[in-house]
């Protein structure tokens, strides 16, 4: 094979890569789900919207510690009990409930490990609010991560409010 054929036989298999990589990413980013699917089907519009359910009601610690917590089953059985109580989806919630076992819930909001972050510092102690990090989550049936959670954003946020900058304030 002389070098033309050859150099030609190598752009348009670089292209091919590229193009089928391209479309590869195209397929996986519309198939994305951005509200992953939950073990028990969850609206956050219905509980905190259409009930006035205060966030700390179900995330009990976000305001004492680092971590927001999960609402218990327990948490959620002690109104669901009575409260449509013959539903499929509070089926599902009562036979964790009647198991012992916690709710699998899949995280939305997730930052790398390498990151430090403190709900308490934020809430008590930064006197923050939910929306600014996680949107207006009464407004979702099923919650999603609208915000981008990446350092640039974190720390126009942190220059904004005048928080620390230092590195160590999020690297540990």
């Amino acid at each position: 094979m002389s070098n033309g054929k050859r150099h030609i036989s190598v752009v348009l298999l670089i292209t091919g890569i590229v193009v089928v990589s391209l479309i590869l990413i195209a397929i996986q980013s519309t198939e994305a789900d951005p509200a992953p699917h939950q073990p028990i089907d969850f609206f956050h519009s219905v509980h905190a919207r259409d009930n006035g359910i205060a966030c700390g009601f179900c995330h009990r610690t976000a305001e004492t510690a680092a971590f927001a917590g999960m609402p218990s089953t327990q948490t959620c059985i002690t109104c669901h009990r009575v409260v449509i109580s013959n539903v499929p989806e509070i089926w599902k919630l009562r036979s964790y409930w009647e198991l012992g076992e916690a709710i699998p819930w899949k995280r939305t909001h997730d930052l790398p490990a390498h990151v430090y972050f403190s709900h308490e510092a934020h809430t008590a102690g930064g006197k923050m609010g939910c929306e600014p990090c996680h949107g207006k989550v009464e407004e979702m049936d099923r919650v999603r991560q609208v915000k981008p959670l990446t350092m640039g954003w974190c720390m126009d946020c942190h220059r904004q409010e005048n928080a620390s900058t230092e590195c160590w304030s999020c690297h540990r």
